[in-house]
Formats: C-alpha cells, sequence, structure tokens
C-alpha cells in the first residue's frame, strides 16, 4: 500500500528520472548519440584520406595519359616499352632496380 501511495505523491519525481535516465542514455548511445559521433567522425577521416588518394592516382594517370595523346613524348615512350616489354638495343645491359 505504501508503493502505490509513493507513486501518486511523487509522480512529477519519478517522471523527471525516467526522463532524465532517457535523455541520458540516447544522448550517449543513440543513433546521433556521442559515441555514434565519433565513429563517424574516424569513417570521415578515413574517407577523406581515401579520396585525396584516388585524387593522385587520377592526376598521375591523368599526367601518363597527357604525355601519350596529342604531343608523344618520345622519352616517356621510350622508357614505357623498356620497362614492360624488356627491350634494349644491342651492347646495352639492362639492370632493374626494383
Amino acid at each position: 500500500m505504501s508503493l502505490i501511495k509513493i507513486f501518486k505523491t511523487k509522480k512529477l519525481f519519478l517522471f523527471n528520472i525516467f526522463l532524465t535516465l532517457y535523455i541520458g542514455i540516447n544522448l550517449l548511445s543513440g543513433e546521433r548519440g556521442l559515441i555514434s559521433y565519433f565513429d563517424k567522425k574516424n569513417i570521415e577521416k578515413e574517407l577523406i584520406q581515401k579520396a585525396s588518394n584516388l585524387t593522385e592516382d587520377l592526376n598521375f594517370i591523368s599526367n601518363k595519359n597527357r604525355l601519350l595523346s596529342k604531343n608523344i613524348d618520345i622519352d616517356f615512350l621510350d622508357s614505357l616499352y623498356r620497362e614492360k616489354l624488356k627491350f634494349g638495343k644491342k651492347n646495352e645491359i639492362l639492370i632493374k632496380l626494383k
């Protein structure tokens, strides 16, 4: 009987406790909570790093494409076929340094 009497007299106090607990739990571990925020922040850093790597690769490939397109760079073309086909001239020694 006393438990029911306590619930009747202190409804507002109990409601405030439950509301505070609910907000606190969702603030820390909800879908938009603090833990999720830090996880998403780490994912964002990884994606930014990946985007910068892809940009560097794109610049490198576009530079190679530019060298092989309209104005053919003979030196670059020579180094490419020597590397890919292991081609050399007579009396020439090829040393691979990788």
